[in-house]
């Protein structure tokens, strides 16, 4: 099944993420990719994440397809302007590309090309916006289109942000701009997200909740203390702490798998989406653990 069946079916749907390297040298992305087919339901692939430079999205969404893989195309506003982004969604439509995700991006600072000049002509919800109205045979400028697109798309909501209301505010934005599925920062705190779920179950939308893998104490006081929106329990880090330097990511693959079973048996949202971080070849034992292989 493609990511939008899997999903409509009411299939607890996995997808997973995989990063282009800075380089022509894919044979690692490639080996880690076919490991997961069959597995997963679709497998997003970033465009340049964090703001370094990298292969593009679309090119190894077009890979994965050839492959036999559903890609979730990654799109940020951060790199190209309304004409850019258009043309590259047209280009992604013709290559059968039919899932993509929009998002904001992070700001170049962020990143290795420093002195890059953001673009940021619109915005996620914006981005949004355009994706309907290509697939309803129209630009931007509402100018008809020879041949209209067929996207499923997504967006990115933090349920753990504090305050929570803007990101409340700006879900129901995503959702009439016309999100059809949502993939989540990452999430820890399983009662505190069961409560973003009850206001999410009034919108006609999936939602995929994101997970991080955990590899070390050091990790995840970094994300509290440097990635917005992030809060790693204290208890969970005392479980990686015990564990030790040569065990904490076999701990932190016993906590997301943890976490994907209450998740799943809780029937508390639609899917998971996980997130290993340079750990992809740990996906699968991940998905035994929670009992879904």
């Amino acid at each position: 099944m493609s990511l939008k069946e899997a999903l409509k079916s009411g299939k607890f749907t996995v997808t997973a993420e995989v990063g282009p390297p800075k380089g022509t040298d894919i044979k690692k992305i490639l080996h880690e990719s076919i490991e997961l087919k069959g597995k997963i339901d679709a497998l997003n692939v970033t465009d340049n994440q964090s703001a370094v430079m990298r292969i593009n999205s679309m090119s190894f969404c077009r890979l994965l397809l050839d492959m036999g893989i559903d890609p979730i195309l990654q799109m940020t506003c951060r790199d190209r302007n309304r004409i850019g982004l258009q043309s590259d969604l047209l280009g992604a439509s013709i290559l059968g590309i039919k899932n993509v995700l929009c998002m904001t991006g992070d700001h170049p600072n962020a990143g290795d090309h420093k002195e890059a000049k953001p673009v940021y002509d619109i915005e996620s919800v914006q981005l949004l916006g355009v994706v309907d109205g290509l697939n309803n045979g129209k630009d931007m400028m509402g100018n008809e289109l020879q041949g209209a697109t067929d996207f499923y798309q997504g967006a990115v909501v933090t349920p753990e942000s504090n305050p929570i209301e803007p990101q409340l505010m700006k879900f129901g934005k995503k959702v009439d701009a016309g999100a059809k599925f949502f993939q989540t920062q990452a999430i820890y705190d399983i009662d505190n997200f069961k409560t973003f779920m009850g206001t999410a179950r009034e919108y006609p939308v999936k939602v995929l909740a994101g997970l991080v893998l955990l590899k070390s104490a050091g990790m995840a006081n970094f994300m509290n203390k440097f990635v917005p929106g992030i809060n790693v329990p204290q208890n969970l880090i005392d479980e990686l702490k015990e564990a030790g330097k040569e065990k904490a990511m076999d701990a932190g693959i016993d906590i997301m798998a943890r976490h994907i079973r209450r998740l799943k048996d809780e029937n508390i949202c639609d899917g998971v989406h996980i997130m290993a971080i340079g750990a992809e070849d740990k996906i699968p034992e991940i998905m035994e653990r929670a009992g879904l292989l």
